[in-house]
């Protein structure tokens, strides 16, 4: 096949999305596929495009250029003038049509939120994962708690609030200030008193006009992948320092983590079985990951959604398939494989 592994974009994750796109490119290689990596923002700056998939080239150099980039957002913005007429690059739509399909290892805004899955659904591009409006919903954390609260999700307790309006003087503490529409933990920081809630909602409010504010729950971190609507083996998240905030993702050594998670069997099952009924809740199709929080009672909570979970070599999701048999290349071409049936049944 002829696959585009979509990456880079402007979003705060961009740079995991490169690390994500360049794994996920290297094992199509591998499965036998013609693959090309493509940085959604920058585009293909050649005249030649039309010939893309003909063309002897050896991509590595273009994935070498892409790692190489300045992740500072502002700098890369500067590398295209005419940015704010259009979000994709050059010639990206137009090689985007050619492929057979294109693999979205896009993170963040720009691509967990539905909008270049809409964009590709208009213009007849196959992609991996689930569509724009599974996208959406799951990317905003406010609609999320609010399908997980109809549907009986046990989920922590919490209440949006926009730029503007009046904030929560009396919310119960400790608690955590996030980003509505935030990944990888960015603009998002626990309160223990009066001056980190200050703190935790101004570092909220630099991220989105919409944040969440919500119960914490003190207790282990859990993460259940979930492909083809079956959960994937329970990974326990412990992290070193801190909570598993954006350097203790993915910087390697910073966490703990172990897979299969060390939990009673019946714990275990309930987390899978409550991952696959969230997953059906926010119709998502293909693979997701969530986020749990296990207290000192015995309970969990349902903290978000990923419908892009992250590929690169610290991941959770990879290494949740590995429990199961299912090596890094396998994954990503089970992937391609599901995403497929999917969008042409």
């Amino acid at each position: 096949m002829n696959i585009v592994v979509l990456a880079g974009g402007t979003s705060t994750e961009r740079d995991v999305s490169l690390v994500s796109g360049m794994g996920i490119y290297k094992a199509l290689e591998r499965k036998g596929h013609n693959c090309m990596l493509l940085d959604v923002f920058l585009g293909y700056d050649g005249d030649d495009w039309r010939d893309v998939w003909d063309m002897d080239r050896d991509w590595t150099a273009s994935i070498e250029a892409i790692k190489n980039e300045n992740p500072d957002i502002e700098a890369v913005k500067a590398l295209r003038p005419d940015w704010q007429q259009s979000f994709f690059g050059p010639h990206v739509i137009d090689i985007c049509r050619t492929a057979d399909i294109v693999f979205m290892a896009l993170h963040g805004e720009n691509g967990e939120n539905g909008k270049i899955q809409a964009c590709f659904d208009l213009n007849g591009i196959r992609y991996t994962g689930t569509d724009y409006v599974s996208s959406a919903i799951s990317m905003n954390k406010g609609i999320t708690k609010d399908l997980f609260h109809a549907a009986g999700i046990s989920t922590p307790a919490g209440v949006r609030v926009r730029r503007g309006a009046d904030i929560p003087v009396d919310f119960p503490l400790p608690c955590i200030a996030k980003a509505c529409s935030g990944g990888s933990s960015v603009g998002c920081a626990i309160a223990h008193d009066k001056a980190e809630y200050k703190e935790a909602i101004k570092e909220a409010f630099r991220y989105d006009d919409e944040i969440i504010i919500e119960q914490y729950i003190d207790g282990r971190e859990f993460s259940v992948g979930v492909i083809d609507g079956k959960a994937l083996p329970v990974i326990e998240i412990a992290p070193i320092e801190g909570f598993y905030d954006y350097k203790n993702k993915y910087q390697a050594g910073s966490t703990i983590e172990t897979c299969p998670a060390e939990l009673d069997e019946k714990i275990t099952k309930d987390m899978q079985e409550a991952a696959e009924e969230a997953f059906r809740v926010l119709r998502l199709k293909v693979y997701a990951r969530f986020d749990y929080m296990l207290d000192k009672d015995g309970k969990f909570y349902c903290l978000e959604a990923n419908t892009l979970p992250g590929m690169t070599p610290t991941s959770l999701l990879p290494q949740e398939a590995a429990a199961i048999g299912i090596d890094f290349d396998e994954l990503c071409q089970l992937i391609v494989n599901i995403s497929v049936r999917d969008q042409l049944l």
